[in-house]
C-alpha cells in the first residue's frame, strides 16, 4: 500500500482531532469580520471551500485568493493562510507584505518552518502532515479545523453537517469499494455548488497530480453551458453534494455516468476521489507518493 493511501485512511481521526483543537483556539475569524483566505494549489481550493461556507453560514464576508493573486491593497479584518509545508514562497511573501496592517492566522503542518514567525498566530496541524508529496489529509484537516471554528461561533449553513458527522461519513468513504464504472472511465468532470465547488476543484487536481488523468471541474450549474459537450460513454460527471434538478437526466442523455453521494458530507466524498486518484496512478505504474514534476513545496529562487 502506498504512503498516500495510508494517509488518506487516517482522515476521520484527523478531523476529530482538528475539531477538538478548534474548540478553544484563539485567532480564528470572528463573526462579522471581513476575512480573506489564501493558499496555493490544494490549499487555495480549501480556502475557496471555507470562504463560501463561512459566507453561506452568515458569519461574514469572506474572499479566497491564490496567494500570488492576493489584492494587497484591499481592506480585511483578518487574513488566513493555509500552507502545509510552511515554506511556500508566495504565502510567505504575502504575509510579509501585510504584516502589521491586518491580523494574520496561518495553518501549517510543520512547526519548524518560517511560517511560525511570518504570521501573528499559527495553528499547527502536525498530526495531519504528510510524507507524500500529494496533499490529502492535511488539506481536509485544515478545512475541518476551519469548519469547526464556524460551529463554535455560529450556526452553519442549512444542510451542512458538523465535523463530527462528517467524520462518520468519512469512515465509510475510506472503505467503501469504488464502482467499476468510475475506476475504468477515461475522463472525469467534478462539479460543486457553493462551498463544494472548491472540493470539486481539488478532486480534479488530485487526479491530475497523482494519475495524470484528464479531469475538469466546474460549478454544477455551469456544466451544461458548454462542458457537458465532452461527456459521453465511459466518462464520469461527479457531483459533490446534491445534484441540481435535471442534471442526471442530461448526463444520461449523452451517455455519461453520474456519481453523487448526496447523503454524504461532501468533504467525506472527496476521500473517494482521493482514493480513485491512487487507484488510477497505480494502474498506470505511477508512484502516487511522488508524482511527476512535483515537489512537496514550491520555493521560488
Amino acid at each position: 500500500m502506498s504512503r498516500t493511501a495510508v494517509e488518506i485512511a487516517t482522515q476521520p481521526t484527523c478531523w476529530r482531532r482538528a475539531a477538538e483543537y478548534a474548540a478553544d483556539f484563539e485567532g480564528l475569524p470572528l463573526p462579522g469580520e471581513r476575512v480573506a483566505v489564501t493558499g496555493c494549489g490544494t490549499s487555495w481550493f480549501m480556502a475557496m471551500a471555507y470562504a463560501a461556507l463561512r459566507e453561506a453560514s452568515g458569519q461574514g464576508e469572506t474572499d479566497a485568493f491564490a496567494s500570488s493573486e492576493f489584492p494587497v491593497g484591499r481592506a480585511y479584518d483578518r487574513v488566513v493562510a493555509i500552507t502545509r509545508s510552511g515554506t511556500t514562497s508566495e504565502v510567505l511573501a504575502l504575509l510579509g507584505e501585510v504584516r502589521g496592517t491586518v491580523p494574520t492566522l496561518a495553518l501549517t503542518g510543520d512547526p519548524t518552518t518560517p511560517i511560525m514567525s511570518a504570521a501573528d498566530t499559527v495553528a499547527v496541524l502536525d498530526w495531519a502532515d504528510e510524507e507524500s508529496v500529494v496533499q490529502t489529509r492535511f488539506a481536509t484537516t485544515a478545512l475541518a479545523f476551519l469548519r469547526a471554528g464556524l460551529e463554535r461561533t455560529g450556526k452553519l449553513a442549512d444542510g451542512v453537517k458538523t465535523v463530527a458527522e462528517a467524520a462518520v461519513d468519512a469512515e465509510l468513504a475510506v472503505t467503501e469499494p469504488l464502482p467499476e464504472a468510475v475506476t475504468s472511465a477515461e475522463q472525469w468532470t467534478f462539479l460543486g455548488r457553493g462551498w463544494t465547488y472548491g472540493l470539486a476543484q481539488e478532486a480534479g487536481l488530485k487526479m491530475r497530480e497523482a494519475a495524470g488523468a484528464w479531469t475538469e471541474s466546474y460549478p454544477a450549474m455551469e456544466y451544461r453551458h458548454g462542458p457537458i459537450s465532452i461527456t459521453g460513454p465511459n466518462r464520469v460527471a461527479w457531483m459533490f453534494g446534491t445534484l441540481p434538478d435535471g442534471l442526471a437526466a442530461d448526463v444520461a442523455r449523452v451517455g455519461g455516468t453520474v456519481v453523487a453521494h448526496a447523503s454524504a458530507d461532501p468533504m467525506a466524498d472527496l476521500i473517494r476521489a482521493q482514493r480513485l486518484a491512487v487507484v488510477l496512478a497505480e494502474s498506470k505504474g505511477y508512484d502516487p507518493d511522488h508524482p511527476r514534476n512535483l515537489s512537496r513545496s514550491v520555493i521560488l529562487g
